[in-house]
């Protein structure tokens, strides 16, 4: 009988018998579960639907690649919704790194109430992927919105409907990404508390000013920490979906200017009841965030530096 203080030890001939792990298995039982019943299970059966023609009735028909070469030959839609998609990662990810990392350099300098504007900043990020946040970011950038009344004030400027016009409404989708800088914030704030003092005092003292130490000392130390966050970010912007499907009224319009690649995929599965064609687009998904990322890890030996 064990006791508490004592070791346990592994039975006879050095091996532990499954009884002894029993506890162990036990508390991974819920993840275990949850990972084959909601994330394995579903992916086989998704790999699967997208090699059929299935339209949630019915049986679901063999058809092979006939998705995936439709996908590259025969569907322009599929080409507009990866264009809007690759230029809101392409606006939305470094705005974002930059905004983020500005912020918190900014309240890395003694600011006082730090605590108070790290709570006020991260904010946005709790909130920001809410149906209800985008609801709000509709009512802003409408014709008769809070930002054309706030430019009618200040400046007599008619602004248009923002989010009506198909040349400035993905960018309304983008600032609202923007917005939600919290999460990387915190993340360069902490970074930024882990670079050694001396350095800066070190570099004052060589003369060195405030742009020359940002250049030589902060960002190389950064490095993992931007690294992080451009990973993070570049693989939430690919998988936006709640204010594009919001703000259009889930339609990715007008003229499908901010039809995200998630909301095609989407319409293909619960508007257009084509399953086995929208598991395909989300194959596809998956191999461009898979290259990207896989890119980003290659790429990250010449420019990630860490203290080794």
């Amino acid at each position: 009988m064990s006791t508490l203080g004592t070791t346990e030890r592994p039975a006879a001939g050095g091996r532990f018998k499954f009884g002894d792990s029993l506890a162990g298995y036990g508390f991974l039982a819920p993840w275990l579960v949850g990972f084959f019943l909601l994330t394995l299970g579903p992916a086989i059966a998704s790999f699967y639907l997208s090699l059929t023609d299935y339209s949630g009735l019915g049986a679901a028909n063999w058809v092979g690649a006939e998705n995936y070469v439709r996908i590259a030959t025969d569907d322009p839609r599929f080409w507009t919704a990866m264009n809007v998609t690759f230029t809101f990662v392409l606006l939305s990810v470094p705005l974002k790194l930059i905004f983020a990392l500005a912020v918190a350099v900014a309240l890395n300098r003694g600011l006082e109430g730090l605590s108070f504007f790290r709570a006020i900043f991260y904010l946005p990020s709790l909130v920001g992927g809410s149906v209800a946040v985008a609801v709000l970011w509709r009512q802003v950038f409408a014709g008769d919105g809070l930002l054309n009344q706030a430019l009618n004030m200040l400046f007599g400027f008619e602004g248009p409907s923002w989010i009506s016009n198909p040349s400035t409404s993905l960018y309304t989708l983008v600032l609202l990404a923007v917005w939600q800088f919290g999460s990387s914030m915190i993340i360069f704030l902490a970074g930024l508390r882990q670079i050694p003092q001396d350095m800066y005092e070190a570099a004052s003292i060589d003369g060195a000013g405030k742009a020359r130490q940002f250049f030589k000392i902060t960002l190389p130390l950064l490095t993992p920490v931007i690294f992080f966050n451009a990973v993070i970010l570049t693989i939430d912007a690919f998988k936006a979906f709640t204010s594009a499907f919001v703000i259009s009224d889930g339609t990715g319009g007008p003229i499908d200017s901010t039809l995200f690649y998630t909301l095609y995929l989407y319409q293909e599965a619960f508007t257009n009841f084509r399953f086995g064609y929208a598991s395909a687009l989300a194959w596809v998904l998956v191999l461009i965030i898979a290259f990207f990322t896989a890119m980003s890890f290659l790429t990250a030996r010449y420019w990630v530096h860490y203290d080794d």
